[in-house]
């Protein structure tokens, strides 16, 4: 398969299979905590991730300042968007005002790029950038309620949105040379770490081991942290920060979809124009 193929590809497969996380996550928390849950999903990616080094044989970085930084970018992407978004949900926030929260992360992330980067955006990419958080609150208008949750679910999913939006920043920065194996494998390092303390000092670590929650594990596992992330990080490397970010605007869309034929829940006019919006935005940001 030629790179400009695999380029084309990667956006679509990758919303598909990120949006699929929080399905995977309702699956699977009725039988484990939230730390717990993300700190054996990790520690079986790191086994995995073992085996496809045993066959690939990739190229690691060979100094421990880069190692650190790619530990520290995986303490972001992956310890504080996901450590966010599971507190903040459990904490009571209801998962569509947690994702539109989330939802502001391409919106940081262009207001961040002129700066970052020294790069100027288009006028048509903010339009299609702010034209996307709009579809969002639309796709998400029956969801969002203001009851139930208080300051700490909030300062919860801030954390989430600020941890996915620097660490895309911060890897986009420092990962331009680094096989997306190595750069997997140090984000997980790190990210188990903070999962195994979270677990320790807040959780019970009790695992009830149905097969519904093994099922949703290992979708999880190989799903989401082998595969979704794998291609996040090879976008991180061929893309533009802001146009990456733009992606995460189709997995609301995605997963309301998922969520209409898995859990019978209801997509109205709104819903469905809300879609169209965000398709059309990130039509809109990722063109050349």
């Amino acid at each position: 398969m030629n790179n400009r193929l695999i380029g084309s590809v990667a956006p679509l497969v990758f919303v598909l299979l990120w949006s699929t996380g929080f399905i995977g996550a309702k699956y699977a928390l009725p039988y484990v905590e939230p730390y717990t849950l993300l700190f054996v999903r990790f520690v079986i990616s790191l086994a995995v991730l073992l085996v496809l080094f045993a066959y690939f044989k990739p190229v690691l970085p060979a100094n421990w300042p880069q190692r650190l930084h790619l530990m520290f970018s995986g303490l972001l992407v992956h310890g504080a968007y996901l450590g966010g978004v599971f507190s903040a949900i459990k904490l009571g926030m209801p998962a569509g005002v947690c994702a539109l929260l989330v939802g502001l992360h391409p919106l940081l992330t262009a207001i961040a790029t002129p700066f970052v980067f020294q790069r100027h955006l288009p006028l048509l990419h903010w339009a299609g950038i702010a034209a996307g958080f709009v579809g969002i609150a639309m796709v998400l208008s029956n969801q969002i309620t203001a009851d139930g949750f208080g300051a700490n679910a909030v300062i919860a999913a801030t954390v989430a949105l600020l941890g996915i939006t620097s660490g895309a920043i911060y890897q986009k920065k420092i990962t331009a040379h680094t096989n997306v194996l190595g750069i997997a494998f140090f984000q997980y390092l790190s990210a188990t770490m903070l999962f195994a303390a979270g677990s320790l000092i807040f959780e019970s670590g009790h695992v009830i081991w149905d097969m519904q929650l093994i099922l949703a594990l290992l979708w999880l596992v190989f799903g989401l942290s082998i595969g979704a992330i794998l291609l996040l990080n090879y976008l991180i490397r061929k893309n533009e920060a802001h146009k990456v970010s733009s992606l995460f605007y189709l997995v609301p869309p995605l997963t309301a979809l998922e969520a209409y034929f898995l859990f019978n829940e209801t997509l109205g006019i709104i819903n469905l124009t809300g879609m169209l919006i965000v398709v059309i935005a990130v039509f809109v940001v990722m063109k050349k």
